[in-house]
């Protein structure tokens, strides 16, 4: 046997080779997780989780969840790029390209019906609150002003100033998939039902955006509080007495917590063949239909961490994911 042929112990090499030997084993390219994922992962009512880990080109898969929801892209490959909270990585949005799963396969993402919750909880980095107005959701908007064709369910969303959301975070909820209607059916030229928060999303700094809808109320979390504020009818362009009086009791229906209490829009393709042919909504994450075009409200920024559940989640399980992010730690 030659001396090249013989097993070869690693122990016997030069302890000076050792690092280089460790190093030449480490995976390529590799970035350490900020935070803990399995904070995200343990949370009861999880449906999808996606940490962004996935190369560039790749489907981003769903972590720790029943059904393996494939993000697949949208408009060419979106870089992942280094820095993030579950991962390592982020997802990094150009407000041309976007991430989506269709309709048909979207499962228990498909969140609906008269008392459906549902909670999701995002570590974002925005650029450009103008144009980049959406985190993720089924929200499928129609052609724009006064069209009802929309199939509209749930989304984060930031920067609707209609009814006092400017550069706010505001969650919708629809239970009509298009445009919202009085309790006598005469309708708004847009959906109207969406809570507004106190503060603005933060831009050029990582955050944690989420909402939780119970049902009835609609609350907006920003870096893992709930922010508070009280309806006040003209400063928030709400003096309709859809706000201001067909709320709880006969009440207000606030600002954040905001009142809904009609459920989430459910998609029937035999109902509303003919009022909504365009069909129920893809699950898209970094843009949505609206007005007639897809990247009209695109956003640009980072996405290292989404999570979508099917429950309302507490205010000290919003307080713990997002500590579970780690935000100090991402650059």
């Amino acid at each position: 046997m030659s001396f090249l042929s013989r097993p070869f112990p690693l122990a016997t090499l030069a302890p000076a080779l050792l690092p280089l030997i460790a190093l030449a084993l480490t995976p390529a390219h590799s970035a350490a997780p900020s935070g803990d994922r399995r904070v995200v992962e343990q949370t009861p009512g999880l449906v999808g989780f996606w940490t962004f880990g996935e190369d560039t080109g790749q489907p981003r898969v769903s972590s720790g969840t029943k059904q393996k929801h494939a993000l697949t892209e949208v408009g060419g490959p979106i870089p992942r790029v280094a820095g993030g909270p579950f991962s390592g990585y982020a997802a990094e949005l150009d407000g041309q390209r976007y991430f989506k799963i269709p309709y048909a396969e979207t499962g228990d993402l498909n969140i609906a019906g008269p008392s459906a919750p549902v909670s999701m909880f995002a570590v974002v980095r925005i650029v450009n609150l103008k144009q980049s107005r959406t985190i993720a959701g089924m929200w499928s908007e129609g052609k724009g002003r006064d069209d009802d064709t929309g199939t509209r369910q749930y989304a984060l969303l930031m920067n609707m100033p209609a009814y006092g959301g400017p550069n706010k975070l505001v969650p919708h909820i629809s239970s009509e998939g298009g445009v919202t209607r009085r309790a006598d059916g005469s309708a708004f030229p847009w959906c109207a039902d969406y809570a507004v928060t106190a503060g603005e999303v933060p831009t050029e700094a990582w955050c944690t955006l989420a909402f939780t809808y119970d049902g009835k109320f609609i609350r907006a979390y920003i870096n893992g509080v709930l922010d508070d504020l009280k309806l006040d009818p003209v400063a928030h362009k709400r003096t309709d007495r859809y706000f201001t009086r067909e709320g709880p009791g006969g009440g207000d229906r606030g600002m954040n917590p905001y009142f809904h209490g009609r459920g989430i829009f459910a998609y029937d393709p035999v109902k509303h063949a003919q009022s909504k042919p365009g069909g129920g909504s893809d699950f898209t994450v970094g843009a949505r239909y609206a007005v007639g075009k897809m990247l009209g409200e695109a956003t640009i920024g980072r996405f290292g961490g989404l999570a979508v559940f099917n429950r309302a989640l507490t205010d000290t399980e919003l307080k713990k994911l997002h500590d579970a992010a780690n935000l100090p730690a991402l650059k």
